[in-house]
Formats: C-alpha cells, sequence, structure tokens
C-alpha cells in the first residue's frame, strides 16, 4: 500500500491540501479492510467517523423484514464519502453501511480532527470544504432524481 500521506492526497479530502498539510492529515487517518458482507456501520451506529472509500463498494442498505438479506438503497465506489453527514452532527444511521466486495477504507475520527483545529486549522477547513463539496453532489444527485421521478408521475400519460 502507498504511504499515507499519498492516499490522503489522491482522495477527495486531499484536493485542496499541499503535501505538508496532507502529512498532518495523514497522521491521524487509518485504513480500514472490510470483507465482502462485512456491516462497516449498523443501521441506528451513532459514528464519528468519516470514510472515504479507496477500493471496492460500500452499500447503503436496510435488513429485509424477514432479516435475510438486504434491501439496497444505495451502492458507494472508489472515491466517495461515507458518513460525511454522522461525521457533522452525530445523528444516528438511518441505513447500514455494508461491504460489497473486498474494500478498503480511510477514516478520520471527528475527535483527532478537532485537534488539528489548534496547530492547522487551514487543513481543517480545506477538508470541510471537500466534506461540504460533496453533501452538496449528493444534494444535486437527489433534486435530479427527485425531478425524474415527478416527471415520470405526472406526465401526460403517466402510469400513475
Amino acid at each position: 500500500m502507498q504511504p499515507l500521506t499519498d492516499v490522503v492526497l489522491a482522495s477527495p479530502l486531499g484536493k485542496e491540501l499541499a503535501r505538508p498539510e496532507a502529512e498532518a492529515l495523514a497522521a491521524i487517518v487509518r485504513v480500514r479492510d472490510l470483507a465482502d458482507g462485512e456491516v462497516l456501520l449498523p443501521e441506528g451506529a451513532r459514528d464519528s467517523h468519516l470514510h472515504v472509500i479507496l477500493d471496492g463498494r460500500v452499500n447503503v442498505a436496510r435488513r429485509v423484514e424477514s432479516g435475510a438479506g438486504w434491501n439496497v438503497l444505495y451502492s458507494l465506489s472508489r472515491g466517495d464519502l461515507v458518513g460525511e453527514l454522522s461525521f457533522m452532527d452525530d445523528e444516528p444511521r438511518y441505513a447500514s453501511l455494508v461491504a460489497s466486495g473486498p474494500t478498503r477504507v480511510l477514516m478520520l475520527g471527528r475527535a483527532d480532527f478537532e485537534q488539528l483545529l489548534a496547530s492547522q486549522p487551514l487543513v481543517v477547513y480545506k477538508v470541510m470544504r471537500a466534506i461540504m463539496r460533496v453533501a452538496h453532489d449528493v444534494q444535486r444527485r437527489l433534486s435530479r432524481q427527485m425531478l425524474e421521478l415527478q416527471n415520470y408521475l405526472y406526465r401526460p400519460g403517466a402510469k400513475y
């Protein structure tokens, strides 16, 4: 595996970081490997970590009512952030995060990240911009999907 500084620079979190800033962030992140089907975070859990998918896929999923299997709501892949909202507000997860195949994620803990405020405020600012950029992209995607659904449902001759 490449050095953590290079991993950080190649991730969405490192988009605006200079190498010394990425080194400061690399000092507080860690890498976690997940097996196929392993739950990264269960539904209802509170978690103070932001995850960046380095390799593999993570499904946002809820257990089917019978308890046997998953209803996949969305699938995330390399470069996607996972848990960015819980990282910010500590609210419980509305769905589980489940590895789909062998998966590797970069983990950033909120407490460690907040410690950087005193020594590296510009790093914190740049990483927060990266997180908000991703949240904004998600909101745009959801808005487009809602518009497509409305057009499907309410257009003349629609099935419903």
